[in-house]
């Protein structure tokens, strides 16, 4: 979660702004800090590619749990969570991913280390991840990721 409000914040935007204003920002930004703008300036040039990089990724997580997305993916999404059982898991830094028996494979933000505890130990993991996880948490799908 403390990514996704620092994305937020680096873009100035808000859990509510709508995909087309989202990538208008994101585009005002990445003309501001192109690293083709600073050809004459070497330390410049190395300044704006780290941050247009940062943009990037702000502009790339945020797109992928926007409200518009989740919505333009719920059958998708909703298909999954309730046929497809758990293949593999990993958690790190509050954040849980999840592959599912479908080829489908799902990021959920802000996971509190005692509901991971508690997924790990479930007699059906699938189940305690359908009731507790898929919709409580920010998700993403993360099959486009790793395609792209």
């Amino acid at each position: 979660m403390k990514k996704i409000e620092a994305h937020r914040k680096l873009l100035g935007v808000t859990k509510d702004t709508a995909l087309s204003e989202l990538k208008s920002i994101y585009r005002n930004m990445m003309k501001e800090w192109h690293p083709d703008k600073f050809q004459d300036d070497h330390e410049a040039k190395t300044i704006a590619e780290t941050k247009s990089k940062t943009i990037i990724e702000a502009y790339h997580l945020l797109v992928s749990i926007a409200p518009e997305t989740i919505a333009a993916t719920a059958e998708q999404y909703n298909q999954t969570i309730n046929q497809a059982g758990i293949e593999d898991f990993e958690y790190k830094n509050e954040k849980l991913s999840i592959d599912f028996s479908d080829s489908c494979s799902y990021e959920y933000f802000g996971v509190p280390k005692a509901t991971y505890i508690k997924f790990v130990n479930a007699p059906s993991q699938a189940r305690f991840a359908r009731r507790h996880i898929c919709n409580s948490f920010v998700y993403r799908s993360v099959n486009k990721l790793v395609a792209a």
